[in-house]
This record gives C-alpha cells, structure tokens and sequence, in this order.
C-alpha cells in the first residue's frame, strides 16, 4: 500500500472535490456551476423559459415585449433541437424571460450567467442590472436591491449576436446560412446554466491556485466584495480526504489577499509522488475557505487544487519535472441535438472517460472554450487540456480588442484548473493576417 493510502486507510473520509452539489431540472442533472468556488446555497434557473426573437431590433427596454412566441429550454441554445425551438435562420436579436422564488435573506443575491453568446442586457423586476459582451465568459450582477420578497422575480435577458460578424470571437460558428466545410452552426444566446446565489453581505468573491513545484508551494489568492469590514480574516485548509495538510489563518487588507502556502517537505521522492496531480494519478487537494470577523463565520466555500506543473525542455514536454508523452484528441466539443452545450454533466463526465479509455491522456479543446463542468471532471477523472481561445474572422482592431477583453476573461476563470496544460490565444493564422511573415 502506498504512502497515502496508509494514512487514509482508518480514517473517515470527509467531502472530497468529486462531491459536489447536483440538482436536477426537468430531468437534467446540474452540477455546481462553478465547481472551483462551491456555496450550499444556489438555485439552478434552467428549464423553461419565455422566449421571442426580435429581428426589427426595436425593443430596447423589456416592457416593449408584447408576445412571447417561444417556450425555450434554458440553456440549449435557440438554434439547437433540445431547446424546443430549433430554428437555424438568421436571428440577431432575442429575448428570455422567466419567475423565479428565493428565500429571504440577510445577505446579497446574486444572479449568475455561465455564457451568452455574444452581447446580453439583463433586467430583473423591470430594472436593468447589468451588460457584458463576450460570448464564452461568465458575467455576475447583485440584484439585491432589485429583489421583492414579498413575491416571485421576473428575471429578463436581452440577447444580441450577429450571425455574419467576423469580428466577433465566434470559434467554429459558422457564418452562412447552412454550415459548410469545417464549420458548425450557429450558437445564440443563453449556452450555459443561469444560477442564483446567496451570499453574506461580505463574501468571497473568487480565488485563485497556483502551484510552485519547485519550491513545494501552493499560491493562494483571494478577493473579498461585498461590504466593507475591518480585522477580517480568511482560514485555509488543506486535505487530501481526512489527511490534514495546511491550516492557516491570514489577515485580509484591502480587500485581497496574495499568499505562498509552504507544504511540508520531507525531500522522499516517494511522498511528492503521492501528492502530484497527474493522469495517471489525478490527486486532488480539498480546500475549505473561510472569512472570519471578530470571531464571526461571514462566509465559507469548498475548492480544490492540485500539486503540479509543466514545462518544456527543449523539444519535450514535462509534467512534474519529468518528460512526458502527449497523445491528444482535436476536441471540438459540439453535440448533435444540444450544439455547444452538452446534454447533462454525465455527458460531460462520460466524454473524458471515453478519451482515456481510448487511451490517450488529453485533449486540445479546438476553437472553443469549455464549460467549467468538463474542467472539472478533467481535473477529477486526470485529463491533460489545452485551452483555445475561439478565433475572430476579421482583423481589426475591434477584434483584437474584443478577443484580448474575453481572453482575459477566460485566464480569470480558469487560471486554477490542475487539468489545464497549454493556453493558445489564436488558432493557426485564423483572423491574424500575415502571421508567418510578421514572426
């Protein structure tokens, strides 16, 4: 028996990375949205939605909606047969609509978006709260003030997406009317889950790992919102199962925190060894996070990271210091009836174990970026990926501005993934003019 295996072998088991929160939506199965940063309070908004195409582009406010033609299943896209509609024509603009119920709260809700492709405006109870552009990164608004508790909310989405603009990061979408040569159909609108969420009134917005290998490190950040407070204080720890790691306590200034944890270092090849993330072996560690004030619990979350890193000497690539073997699948991540947006999360789980059973040890996900759950089963299951960044068709320098926003966007969300290897911000020389004579 391994090194591991005997420290755990007696001890009970408390919640590990791969236990996260399920519910499920007209017979869906959910997982947590963003499995990185999981809170036991969220409500799942997919399933049934109002929905209207507006091709004259004249509705700018919600009220102005008089008819909603559709009934849509969110978050299959419009032009996908799972969402009810199936409708592959040219549409720029649409609308959703739906009610939802949330308990009373002390704290703040927040309503979250996965990803609208491209542009979205969203209203809730008839008073906007936020836009975002981007259509494979995720947007958040703070509806507390907006919210009635004496009744149902009224959420409403406005979604624009030019089916021919070039411009726009839009990956393997085609243009044309009907799909040709290497390129799929359309997505618009609403592609993944919308959730809500409850939070303190000051909570922990995101964080971040990153691994140090060479100096047996995790870095550690992260970032509180919410209201101001003073003396708070953020508690860290570490496990693998019941085996306890790390326990630290940092104060929190400025809203933020940026931190090297130090693991202990016996300098046995065969303890590190145990404790590295790879395919074959994909450890995980267990986080538990907390936000402490005067001796008060404000907020607490569950995370993971993994101890691992990359790198290239000379013509080989090592994982964990060590030369290692690529064998890659061209990943295109679309699905028949359901488009971008995969089916349910055992679909998703099911795609990485069908590559390594196949015998390879990752993918190159092509021209798109995937939704957290796949990620997350990649860094459970031990999957190598490589992260694309979809390729706008036309050179300008809207584009590049709008891919270099997104791609940020995109490197946020995902920096803290043990499974992700290789980031590629453009494709070949797709949308980059002149690319081998500028090099």
């Amino acid at each position: 028996m391994s090194w591991l295996g005997r420290e755990l072998e007696n001890c009970e088991i408390e919640e590990s990375a791969t236990l996260d929160s399920k519910v499920t939506v007209q017979g869906r199965k959910t997982g947590y949205p963003r499995p990185q940063l999981r809170r036991s309070n969220w409500i799942c908004l997919n399933g049934q939605w109002r929905f209207a195409y507006d091709d004259a582009g004249h509705c700018v406010q919600p009220i102005d909606i008089s008819e909603w033609t559709h009934t849509i299943e969110v978050p299959f896209a419009p032009e996908s047969a799972k969402s009810g509609i199936g409708d592959t024509n040219f549409h720029a603009n649409c609308w959703y609509e739906r009610e939802f119920d949330i308990p009373h709260t002390e704290g703040r809700v927040l309503l979250h978006f996965g990803a609208v492709d491209y542009r979205a405006r969203v209203w809730v109870n008839g008073q906007f709260v936020i836009e975002h552009e981007g259509g494979h990164t995720p947007f958040t608004a703070d509806i507390t003030a907006v919210v009635n508790f004496n009744g149902p909310q009224r959420v409403t989405v406005w979604a624009q997406d030019d089916p021919q603009g070039l411009e726009q990061p839009r990956g393997k979408q085609d243009w044309q009317i009907e799909p040709h040569s290497i390129w799929y159909p359309r997505t618009t609108g609403i592609w993944q889950t919308v959730w809500v969420e409850l939070v303190p009134h000051t909570y922990i917005e995101r964080i971040r790992w990153t691994p140090q290998f060479e100096r047996w490190e995790i870095g550690f950040e992260a970032f509180v919102a919410g209201d101001r407070q003073s003396g708070i204080q953020i508690k860290v720890k570490l496990s693998i199962g019941c085996l306890l790691l790390v326990n630290d306590t940092y104060e929190v200034l400025n809203g933020e925190i940026h931190r090297r944890i130090a693991l202990s270092d016996p300098g046995i090849d065969d303890y590190r060894n145990e404790l590295l993330w790879s395919p074959e072996k994909p450890t995980l560690i267990n986080a538990q996070v907390q936000l402490w004030a005067d001796g008060k619990l404000l907020d607490e979350v569950k995370s993971y990271t993994a101890m691992r890193t990359v790198s290239i000497q000379r013509d080989r690539f090592m994982l964990n210091g060590r030369p290692y073997y690529l064998r890659l699948v061209l990943d295109q991540g679309y699905w028949p009836d359901t488009m971008m947006t995969a089916p349910s999360d055992e679909a998703l789980r099911h795609d990485v174990e069908l590559v390594k059973a196949m015998g390879f040890n990752g993918v190159r996900k092509h021209q798109k970026i995937e939704d957290p759950r796949f990620l997350y089963w990649a860094d459970v299951l031990g999957l190598l990926v490589w992260e694309e960044m979809p390729s706008a068709y036309r050179f300008t320098p809207k584009a590049v501005q709008r891919l270099t926003r997104e791609w940020t966007e995109v490197i946020e969300r995902d920096a803290s993934h043990p499974c992700i290897v290789v980031w590629v911000p453009f494709n070949e020389s797709w949308g980059v003019p002149n690319l081998v004579e500028a090099a």
